[in-house]
Formats: C-alpha cells, sequence, structure tokens
C-alpha cells in the first residue's frame, strides 16, 4: 500500500511540476480581441505617472481653439461667397439653356425649310428635263444621298446599358455606354452586306459623312444624336443576314452580354430614309502656270546664269 501511496504522489508531483499548455489565438482572434497597439497604453501609463505641466496643457487647449475658430470662420466666408455667386450662375447656365434651344428651334426650322425648298427645285427640275434624264439623276441623288429613299431594309438599334454594376464582383462593369466607334462599326458593317442607304437616328450617310464623339455626346455630319440609336438601312433580301454573320455583329453581340448593352437587328418593310443636306465639296487645284518671260531677258536664254556670263566647260575657264 506505501508503495501505491508513494508512486501516486510521485504522479501528483510531476502534474504539478508540468507546466500547464497555454492555447495561443490566432492573429484575426487577438487582433479583434485587442485592437489597440500595446504602446498606446504604455504612452497613457507614462503620462499618468509623468503628467505634463498646466501650462503647456492650456497653451495646446488654446491654440486648437484658436485654429478651430479659423477654419470655422474660413468655412462661413467661403459658405456666403458661394451663396452669393449662386444666383450668377445659375441666371448664366439658365441663359445658356435658352439660346442652346433657340438655336435648336432655329436650326430645325431651317431644316425644313430647306427640305421643302428642295423638293421644289426637283419638281421644277423634273419638269424641266426629259424622263429618262430625270430617272437618271434621280437615281444618282439617291446613290450619293442627296435624294430621299423610300424601300425594305434592316434596322439596328443601340441602347446604353444600365448602370448596375455589382460593386462586390464587379460583374456588369466596362462600357456602359454606346461609342461612336460602335455606330462606325455597325454602318461600315451594313455597306459590307450591300446596303444601298444608311442613316442613324434620321441622319442620312454620304461618302463624305463623319460619325464622330464630342465629349460624351456622338455627332454624325456635325449633329448631335442621342439613344437609343437606330441605324437604318435600305438594301437587299440578304442584308439582315450578312449583317448577322459579320465579324462586327458578332464583337457587338458579345460586348452586349459582357456588360448589358442593348443590341438588336430586325427587319423593317417600307423604310424611308430622307436626304442629307447638300454637301461641301472641298477640290483641289492646279497652280497658275507661271508667265512666259520676255525674249529679251537674258536670264530665260540657255545657257545662261544669273550673272550674265556663259558657264564654262567641265568647270575650268583657263
Amino acid at each position: 500500500m506505501s508503495g501505491d501511496r508513494d508512486a501516486g504522489m510521485g504522479a501528483d508531483r510531476d502534474e504539478r511540476e508540468r507546466p500547464a499548455r497555454v492555447f495561443t489565438p490566432d492573429f484575426l482572434t487577438e487582433l479583434f480581441r485587442n485592437p489597440l497597439d500595446p504602446g498606446y497604453a504604455d504612452a497613457a501609463a507614462r503620462r499618468r505617472e509623468n503628467p505634463p505641466p498646466a501650462w503647456r496643457t492650456r497653451s495646446a487647449r488654446t491654440v486648437t481653439v484658436v485654429v478651430l475658430l479659423l477654419l470655422g470662420f474660413l468655412l462661413a466666408v467661403a459658405y456666403r461667397q458661394t451663396l452669393e455667386d449662386e444666383p450668377g450662375r445659375s441666371q448664366a447656365r439658365s441663359g445658356l439653356v435658352a439660346q442652346i434651344k433657340e438655336r435648336e428651334s432655329a436650326t430645325d426650322q431651317l431644316s425644313a425649310r430647306a427640305d421643302q425648298l428642295r423638293e421644289e427645285v426637283s419638281r421644277e427640275r423634273d419638269a424641266a428635263l426629259s424622263g429618262s434624264a430625270a430617272a437618271r439623276l434621280r437615281d444618282l441623288e439617291a446613290g450619293t444621298g442627296v435624294g430621299r429613299v423610300r424601300g425594305d431594309g434592316v434596322v439596328v438599334r443601340l441602347a446604353d446599358a444600365p448602370g448596375n454594376a455589382d460593386a462586390v464582383t464587379g460583374a456588369g462593369a466596362g462600357p456602359p455606354r454606346v461609342l461612336y466607334s460602335d455606330l462606325q462599326g455597325v454602318a461600315n458593317a451594313l455597306w459590307g452586306a450591300g446596303a444601298e442607304a444608311i442613316a442613324i437616328n434620321g441622319q442620312r450617310l454620304t461618302a463624305t459623312s463623319t460619325i464622330r464623339s464630342a465629349g460624351e455626346a456622338i455627332l454624325v455630319d456635325f449633329r448631335p444624336v442621342t439613344g437609343p440609336y437606330e441605324v437604318s438601312a435600305i438594301g437587299p433580301g440578304s442584308m439582315k443576314r450578312r449583317f448577322e454573320q459579320s465579324r462586327n455583329a458578332a464583337l457587338m453581340r458579345e460586348v452586349a452580354e459582357k456588360t448589358g448593352l442593348s443590341f438588336g437587328v430586325r427587319e423593317a418593310d417600307d423604310l424611308t430614309l430622307p436626304a442629307a443636306p447638300e454637301p461641301q465639296l472641298r477640290y483641289a487645284e492646279p497652280p497658275a502656270s507661271p508667265s512666259p518671260s520676255p525674249s529679251g531677258d537674258r536670264s530665260a536664254s540657255p545657257g545662261s546664269s544669273d550673272s550674265g556670263t556663259s558657264p564654262s566647260p567641265s568647270g575650268g575657264g583657263r
């Protein structure tokens, strides 16, 4: 029995002498449990043991109050200045908006008047020309874009994507707006598919048309167009199939799937495309030929030089 007691006492002694196991928490648990760095606690303890002089505390408080008063004064002055300038900015903005609307209205009226005059000129011209000549002229106008055309074709519709990108995953991110290059690609693909006439939102395209951007606006022949954009084309019955098989159509479908941009193609019957404005053609002219020199001018005679001396053969005069 004594041996068993001695063995039990030895086991208890070994357990007391053995160090207790310490479970160290992982980094994130320790970070959330003790977010404050130990150095801050040490600095606060030293500050309690050796407090700064009273005059230093009062000076710091005084400086803080002065700085806050200065910042408040500056903010109040800036706010007052903003309020005083706001009526002037609002008035200037309203004036610019009114001028823009007035100019747009005047432009629309002039465009309508120009269309009426163009139709009158066409009627007078057809009456003056013979039937075959008038028909040939109308065909040329339709081909160049300066004449109104009508027929069956295709309408390609593009619209901006809604701004609903996921803030966490980023799904739906990308260019959600229709770019001018998209309209350029669609128009070129329609030309390649056999289109005979194309218009973008009622703006007829010609050989000298331009599609470009100015800031966030898209200009077609320097006239702004807004979404949704409809590219209307008149052409053969196979145009829709050939356009959908084009590389540009495949690219636009891929962009629409990734960004949410709207892209659709449909056939349309009895389309009417307006005439384009009269183009301002620029062409080069050969320079005017120099006037012939008088016969008595020695500088114009063969073999003469500017100094009036004959050049010596082989470069030597001796």
